[in-house]
């Protein structure tokens, strides 16, 4: 670890530059440019707020780990300060006073993330942090953290016995074909000292942990967990699925066990190894803050012989955390979903878009080109892309309903859930129709799932049991009970959207340029891209507009911000401007998702002037009566559009006002701020020199 701290790069006083977690990180980062270690310190303080959003990196005990990786990062860095007051990091204790800023380049390799792992297995030693808070200066801090040997005996400890597992422990924690550290290691059978009353016996539990990053609180749990389980006599082996990949336990070592926790914040990678047993499901904090609970529910279940059953979905893999509302674990079944089923909508809509353009609007009409094709025959290809694309596009409501009966109910949920969204297309219920599939779909795994089943049985539930009662339910009621209404209801939709004429149409265009641009690709734009999408499977003139709107608007943000950025590049930061050269290019695209980085700097005032532009994109795409069949591409498929040059239009008059409209939110928030910085100067201007 030697050449990722130096002296340099630790502060021991970092109330004296920071009050708060982000001044705190800026302070951190600022030394690591400072020695090159960081080449653009907005970018990379950016990607570490990123981090910082997905999950405060507070951990109880007074340490705050802010870490992440980053194109910004020239080689794996460390640094280091100390609060006397503390600054809050989201820890449930209370602030943290050891500040741990972690910078791994986007490429680094697995020896320098095990060293930073090894890092936050130490932070779970009472000794060592202990150590660090006594510190009295940056090179004994720094040696403490690297671990140099003549630093590791600490006067203040008793017995000296205890540095060796400190200072070797997290070193080898992965050189082992499990993963576990060396004292973990030695609890096996024929190893050291027993720690149970029956040595031949122990209670043996398998433990996962991961997290979105896996730099830190990966490792940190399982040092956590390991700690634990020495002081309960129980014999606990982790698999780290960290950033650099994770060494799988030996099936040998599962099949022992007599428990399993998974302490993640990312999906299990391969978690059918271990079904079949008792199992702890919880977040990767929870591992690091209560491991002595977690084992002692794992015992317990045990205990009861509650099994968990193969293919059920953990937390994390299907709605969410416990304590989500519905609200949430919809939304979330949804955007599953929906994010399935786009690359079936681009790739399939964009072949049908192309074989309009060769061939004319009379390309459905071809025969089929296993019957009939002409290599020379420019209508023959026409039909080949067409038909290829129709195929594609037969998938989107099966894909649909399929995967959120995944995202309820993992793998289980494919079968009823395509078969429902394939039952949708035939009676012609549409795209609705596949929503209301897919939630059926997934429920009804669900409430087979929990149903307790013998164990004799339990190997050939997800194989055949669950595939066989749940899609034999889902096409009853598709057929028999819900596909009917359904049906009607989307044929009056269709028929609502065919007769769109006058300001109906443009109080339509005005909703969806709203959503497109509300939340940047988020839930609510996917909900306005998808009913736009489920109008081309059945396509009609009041259809073909709403998608020309619907991509017109969500083209609006990146562009904007794009100009914004050439126009008054003052108003924006360094990595901001650079984002904005991008921004053109992904706008241009139909990528929302452009404006992002854009937002998240000042949600305030960008999302608001985004919203008007689109707004104003989609009423005069409407209004011009634009039509649009490829269901992505932007600017890329204007040959495709109907009436071009005022579909163009109407995006370049939304980007002018979401462009104007940012850049005079920001300026006003300048001139605030200017007028607030010299304020103080002009009062100590009337204070005469002599006082």
């Amino acid at each position: 670890m030697s050449e990722m701290i130096t002296a340099a790069l630790v502060d021991l006083d970092l109330d004296a530059t920071a009050g708060t977690k982000q001044e705190a990180a800026r302070s951190l980062a600022e030394r690591m440019v400072a020695l090159g270690r960081v080449t653009d310190l907005d970018g990379f303080l950016a990607d570490v707020a990123a981090r910082e959003a997905q999950m405060p990196t507070g951990l109880d005990g007074g340490i705050g780990i802010p870490h992440c990786r980053s194109a910004h990062v020239t080689e794996p860095t460390l640094a280091f300060g100390r609060s006397a007051n503390g600054i809050d990091f989201g820890a449930p204790d209370g602030p943290a006073d050891l500040i741990f800023l972690i910078a791994a380049p986007a490429g680094a390799d697995d020896a320098h993330l095990t060293i930073l792992s090894s890092l936050a297995r130490q932070l779970m030693n009472e000794e060592f942090t202990t150590a660090l808070r006594n510190a009295t200066d940056a090179t004994q801090a720094t040696a403490l953290i690297r671990g140099d040997e003549s630093t590791q005996a600490n006067p203040t400890q008793d017995n000296p016995t205890q540095d060796n597992p400190t200072q070797a422990e997290p070193t080898q924690a992965h050189a082992g074909q499990n993963q576990a550290p060396p004292a973990i290691e030695e609890r096996g059978p024929g190893g050291g000292a027993p720690e149970t009353p029956d040595a031949a016996a122990p209670f043996r539990i398998v433990a996962v942990t991961s997290c979105p990053t896996g730099i830190a609180h990966t490792y940190m749990a399982a040092e956590s967990l390991e700690n634990a389980g020495r002081e309960a006599g129980v014999e606990l082996t982790v698999e780290t699925q960290g950033s650099s990949g994770f060494t799988r336990l030996a099936p040998a070592t599962i099949a022992a066990a007599d428990a399993v926790i998974f302490a993640h914040d990312v999906p299990v990678r391969e978690k059918d190894r271990f079904a079949g047993k008792p199992t702890v499901d919880v977040g990767v904090k929870a591992g690091i803050n209560r491991p002595a609970e977690l084992i002692a529910e794992a015992r317990g279940k045990a205990d009861r012989g509650e099994i968990t059953e193969p293919g059920k979905p953990s937390p994390v893999e299907s709605a969410g955390e416990g304590d989500d509302g519905y609200g949430t674990m919809l939304r979330k079944w949804l955007m599953s979903g929906i994010s399935y089923m786009v690359p079936f909508v681009a790739a399939g809509g964009l072949l049908i878009a192309l074989g309009f353009a060769i061939g004319g609007y009379k390309v459905d009409k071809a025969p089929s080109v296993m019957e009939h094709f002409i290599w020379t025959d420019t209508t023959s290809w026409a039909a080949l892309l067409f038909q290829v694309g129709g195929l594609a596009f037969a998938f989107l409501v099966p894909v649909l309903a399929g995967y959120i009966a995944y995202g309820m109910a993992d793998r289980p949920g494919l079968v009823p859930g395509f078969v429902g969204g394939s039952i949708a297309v035939a009676i012609n219920a549409g795209f609705l129709g596949g929503l209301v599939a897919g939630l059926m779909a997934g429920a009804i795994v669900m409430a087979i799932q929990r149903v307790k089943i013998p164990a004799p049985l339990r190997g050939v539930m997800p194989v055949v049991v669950i595939p066989l009662i749940s899609t034999a339910v889902v096409g009853f009621l598709m057929f028999l009970v819900v596909g009917k209404p359904i049906a009607k209801l989307q044929g009056a939709l269709t028929d609502w959207l065919n007769g769109l004429s006058g300001a109906n149409a443009i109080i339509l265009g005005v909703i969806l340029g709203l959503m497109m641009c509300f939340d940047l690709g988020g839930p609510l734009n996917k909900v306005a891209y998808a009913f736009a999408v489920g109008g081309l499977a059945n396509p009609t003139d009041g259809s073909l507009k709403v998608m020309a709107a619907t991509m017109a608007a969500g083209m609006v943000p990146p562009l904007a911000m794009a100009l914004a950025t050439t126009v008054r590049g003052r108003l924006f930061t360094k990595t901001e401007r650079e984002n904005g050269k991008a921004a053109w290019v992904l706008g241009a695209s139909f990528i929302t998702e452009g404006a992002i980085p854009f937002a998240a700097g000042d949600p305030l005032r960008v999302i608001p002037a985004c919203m008007a532009g689109g707004a104003v994109t989609g009423a005069l795409s409407m209004a011009f009566g634009c039509t649009l069949r490829a269901p992505h591409g932007g600017i890329f498929v204007v040959p495709l559009i109907g009436n071009p040059f005022l579909y163009l239009l109407a995006i370049v008059a939304g980007t002018a006002v979401s462009a104007a409209l940012v850049i005079l939110l920001k300026g006003m928030r300048k001139q605030v701020g200017t007028a607030a910085t010299l304020a103080p100067s002009e009062e100590e201007a009337k204070v005469p020199v002599a006082a």
